[in-house]
């Protein structure tokens, strides 16, 4: 009778709980432990192509921007394959609506020449973030007594009051535009991703195959059934 029973029932997990994100929101990601997350999307630099000087300068750089952090930041290269079928599918278009036939095989072979070109080789795109982290247990401008109060109400902040959430927001925000003023200053652009952004990025970290025969809508378009 008991197994009957268990055996009607239903087992609902969610990966959700196999995940350290508990959500995503207001450009930033919040941790199962009560710590927060932003991250900013940082241009390269062909730095073989510098000159010495250049070099030189631009390592000093790295080395006094390091020494001005009391944190630790992350650095993720996310690398995966081109994808370019928006630009394919742009270019059948044009070879449709091209009226002047010479041109309208010049795009036919030049469209065949990149699909050939993508069938021989893997073409990779890489990307560069920079994770930046806030806690209040790593907040050196709070006394002891307050840190050490964090160690048991971190984990709860995402329960807590709109108050506490802004706090975090506000500490995060800081750090990132500090993050990107020393980048500046190594030749690197750098944008905080948003809350869209974001969710594409770790969907697509999780998912990578899914994510290229199914893109991710935005969040902004989605509805939710009751």
């Amino acid at each position: 009778m008991k197994n009957k029973k268990l055996a009607g029932k239903k087992v609902l997990t969610s990966t959700q709980k196999y995940l350290d994100i508990a959500e995503i929101r207001d450009d930033l990601v919040v941790l199962n432990d009560g710590t927060v997350r932003g991250v900013l999307l940082v241009s390269s630099v062909n730095f073989d192509l510098k000159s010495e000087d250049e070099q030189r300068a631009i390592i000093g750089n790295y080395v006094n921007f390091l020494n001005t952090l009391d944190y630790p930041l992350q650095v993720v290269i996310h690398s995966r394959p081109l994808n370019i079928d928006d630009y394919m599918d742009r270019l059948k278009k044009v070879e449709r609506e091209q009226t002047n036939e010479l041109l309208r095989i010049q795009t036919a072979d030049y469209r065949g020449f990149v699909n050939e070109l993508l069938t021989l080789e893997k073409i990779m795109s890489k990307k560069f973030y920079v994770i930046v982290p806030y806690s209040s247990l790593t907040d050196k401008r709070k006394g002891f007594k307050s840190r050490f109060a964090s160690v048991f109400s971190s984990a709860k902040v995402v329960t807590l009051g709109r108050k506490r959430f802004e706090e975090f927001s506000a500490q995060l925000e800081k750090r990132c535009n500090f993050i990107a003023s020393g980048l500046g200053s190594l030749g690197l652009r750098s944008q905080r991703l948003s809350t869209q952004a974001l969710i594409e990025l770790y969907y697509n970290s999780y998912n990578p195959d899914l994510f290229q025969r199914q893109p991710m809508e935005n969040i902004n378009k989605l509805t939710i059934e009751t």
